[in-house]
């Protein structure tokens, strides 16, 4: 069997499981467990966070316990591979669970079917007032709001000092817009050879420029405009300058230009810190980190971990409750100084932890990202078979930029596919 058909194969299971539990989505639909002499017991659901955090959710969810004595917190963790399963068959089957951690792109897949709560419609305007506007309006469709956000991150921008200083520029007064970063990239290549930076050639370029990849009814392509056919020219005019690198290069190819020091910058998550660390410690020593800058949609993309309330658990309201205390400023604080996360919630960053610096790199790049998160937002939501839009985004724009096909007429070869697969 092709990967392809594999694909779409994967995608009617999914797709066969929706509908299977769309078939009764009513609140309520599982059985409403009791113990303890009438305890609730809400069953929550994470990926991955065992056993590492281990330590930290047993005192969150016994400090909550202690604080609502009704209500038992029987905890469970799943691979990230096994969870959207489990929940698509657990729902199917009556007996769903009550909070589960989830990714903004499933939730919000999850939302538009019907098949988890409406936060909007439990929340208070002071609840959700408490969380950046752009990370909690990243699980908004249509006025409804699918998910909580928990933890986040956002891109920094790495800069080699050696290399910027040897072209000529200071440091000490980094670009703040995609524009000027271009031009101290074809700075760089003119006064030393080198590229500004390298990248891989998604979707969220698209984003980045304001540019909408599909109609707010998720139905049809939106990106075929003028706007993106200049985004486009020129990404192709920059990467002829010299001002980033003529390749689609993904994280570990983007690691070993900048550990090679053939780009001056990168745009990366923390997660970079740890493998320039290894590959290249001299260019460590030499890196700091600054606000990445941002483009026309003057946004900042992160990449978001949501807890949601399926509409079949039992006991709504007492899910929403845990839901909102594992989301709120103390607890998300507490968290992300034991997983080096961001938080989603305005006052977190207020602690000293995300103000202050050290000076290491580490320090830097969480100082900074923490002040990127009021442009945040995540930008691949709602979108339907989303896997399958960015696969043929990504091959029209390595045609374009890497092949030499025209730009417009690769554009509208692109939505006529995109509108195809929103069609299946």
């Amino acid at each position: 069997m092709t990967k392809k058909a594999k694909g779409r194969l994967r995608l009617l299971v999914f797709m066969l499981a929706l509908v299977v539990l769309l078939s009764g989505c009513g609140g309520g639909g599982s059985k409403s467990e009791k113990v303890d002499g009438g305890k609730v017991t809400l069953q929550f659901w994470t990926i991955a966070l065992q056993p590492t955090f281990t330590p930290y959710f047993n005192r969150v969810i016994a400090d909550y316990e202690q604080k609502n004595p009704n209500v038992k917190i029987d905890w469970k963790d799943y691979p990230y591979d096994a969870v959207t399963n489990k929940l698509l068959t657990s729902i199917a089957s009556n007996s769903s669970p009550d909070v589960v951690n989830l990714n903004t792109e499933f939730a919000s897949q999850m939302g538009s079917k019907g098949a988890v709560v409406d936060m909007n419609e439990h929340l208070s305007p002071e609840e959700k007032a408490a969380y950046f506007e752009g990370i909690y309006n990243s699980t908004v469709i249509n006025g409804k709001a699918y998910a909580l956000p928990w933890y986040t991150g956002t891109e920094v921008l790495y800069m080699n000092t050696k290399l910027v200083k040897a072209a000529g520029l200071d440091p000490a007064h980094p670009p703040k817009t995609r524009e000027e970063l271009t031009e101290w990239g074809r700075q760089i290549n003119r006064k030393i050879g080198k590229a500004g930076y390298v990248q891989q050639l998604v979707s969220k370029l698209f984003a980045v420029d304001g540019i909408p990849i599909l109609n707010k009814e998720k139905t049809a392509a939106a990106f075929n405009t003028p706007e993106a056919v200049t985004m486009i020219d020129n990404l192709k005019k920059q990467m002829e300058d010299g001002a980033v690198l003529k390749e689609d290069a993904d994280f570990s190819q983007q690691v070993k230009y900048y550990a090679g020091e053939q780009v001056a910058f990168e745009l990366a998550g923390p997660t970079f810190i740890n493998f320039i660390k290894t590959a290249a410690p001299d260019v460590y020593k030499n890196t700091i980190a600054v606000p990445v800058p941002t483009g026309k949609a003057d946004v900042r993309l992160s990449n978001s971990m949501d807890l949601v309330v399926p509409t079949k658990s039992a006991h709504v309201d007492e899910a929403v409750k845990f839901a909102v205390f594992l989301t709120n400023a103390e607890s998300q604080t507490a968290f992300s100084k034991e997983a080096n996360t961001l938080p989603s919630t305005k006052e977190s960053i207020k602690d000293p932890y995300f103000t202050q610096s050290d000076q290491s790199l580490e320090a830097q790049a969480k100082v900074v990202s923490a002040q990127s998160l009021d442009k945040a937002t995540d930008y691949m939501v709602g979108v339907p078979n989303a896997k399958d839009v960015n696969s043929a985004i990504a091959r029209a724009l390595q045609n374009i930029l890497l092949n030499g096909r025209d730009t417009k007429e690769t554009l509208t070869a692109l939505e006529q596919e995109v509108n195809d697969i929103l069609k299946q």
